[in-house]
């Protein structure tokens, strides 16, 4: 059974004008054309609404019954239709995104606060979590989107190229290292390291690093606040992406690029489920996510890697 607003809209009018003419005027139709709809809409229901006399029109039985719900039935399709609108112009709607804890703090608020002045209708959530947590929440459909780095299972997950993210060296400002312009990661050796901790995405872009294997690690932690407290405390050094690197602005802390032939990088990807739309709403935060990383990018020691 197929039911319209048109043919709601008819029904309630005919009610009202109980006279076919007048309610083809209001309806902006032509009598037969008028008389047309109303028969589709008994045609649609098996059943008479109307008894037709040449002086009046009056409900049958079903009709008053069906009158019933008809008014609920027509501001449902309208609000529901209503809302649809509100949604593709973006009044309306929920984005929720999922991200490293650094690209979280460090480049994603700047794009929140465009996106809400933009579209202040639409709910923002963001969830900050290491790489794995990042990578199920959008394979179970709980975020629309990542911001991530590439994990041990990406099946049902589709993968578009964010960037680069360089790593530097933290130290202590009396570390004689300090003192270096940039630095070789075999300048290192013997050095105790902070790392963090093993499911971090951070931690999995250095595990590559056959230079880095032989390095005492002196610390494991979990949050890079602590990273940054240990260095302070004289307790070892630590190798961290440029897009963590407001967390080491300190007076007393150092921040050394690494040469050239020892750069470090972490790749960075947007992240989604594979053969799964994107709200409006989300299609807009995505468009200016993607507009936007140049920009930051540039404020965050981030290197733009183009999609191929």
């Amino acid at each position: 059974m197929n039911l319209s607003a048109r043919q709601l809209k008819a029904f309630l009018l005919l009610v009202e004008e109980q006279h076919f003419t007048r309610a083809a005027r209001r309806c902006h139709l032509t009598q037969p054309a008028f008389s047309a709809l109303i028969q589709s809409l008994e045609d649609a229901l098996g059943v008479r609404l109307f008894d037709r006399s040449t002086r009046r029109v009056e409900l049958t039985p079903e009709g008053r019954h069906f009158l019933r719900s008809a008014p609920r039935l027509l501001n449902d399709i309208e609000a529901l239709v209503g809302e649809m609108r509100e949604l593709v112009s973006k009044r309306r709607g929920r984005v929720s995104v999922a991200a490293l804890p650094s690209l979280a703090a460090g480049w994603l608020p700047d794009i929140y606060a465009t996106y809400a002045a933009m579209y202040p209708g639409v709910e923002l959530s963001l969830h900050d979590a290491l790489l794995e947590p990042c990578l199920q929440q959008v394979r179970e459909g709980a975020v629309d989107m990542a911001l991530a780095a590439i994990g041990r299972d990406m099946s049902g997950l589709s993968t578009e190229p964010l960037g680069e993210d360089f790593f530097y060296l933290v130290c202590r400002g009396d570390h004689p290292l300090a003192r270096s312009a940039q630095i070789g990661v075999a300048a290192l050796r013997g050095e105790r390291m902070i790392h963090l901790g093993k499911g971090s995405s951070i931690r999995q872009s250095l595990a590559g690093q056959l230079d880095l294997a032989s390095m005492p690690t002196a610390l494991e932690v979990d949050h890079l606040a602590t990273v940054r407290g240990l260095i302070l405390a004289g307790l070892g050094l630590s190798l961290v992406p440029g897009m963590t690197l407001f967390h080491f602005r300190h007076p007393d802390l150092a921040i050394i690029p690494l040469a050239e032939n020892s750069r470090i990088r972490r790749q960075l990807y947007l992240v989604r489920r594979e053969n799964r739309s994107m709200s409006q709403a989300a299609q807009a935060f995505h468009a200016l996510l993607m507009r936007e990383r140049d920009t930051l990018a540039q404020q965050n020691h981030f290197a733009i890697r183009e999609t191929p």
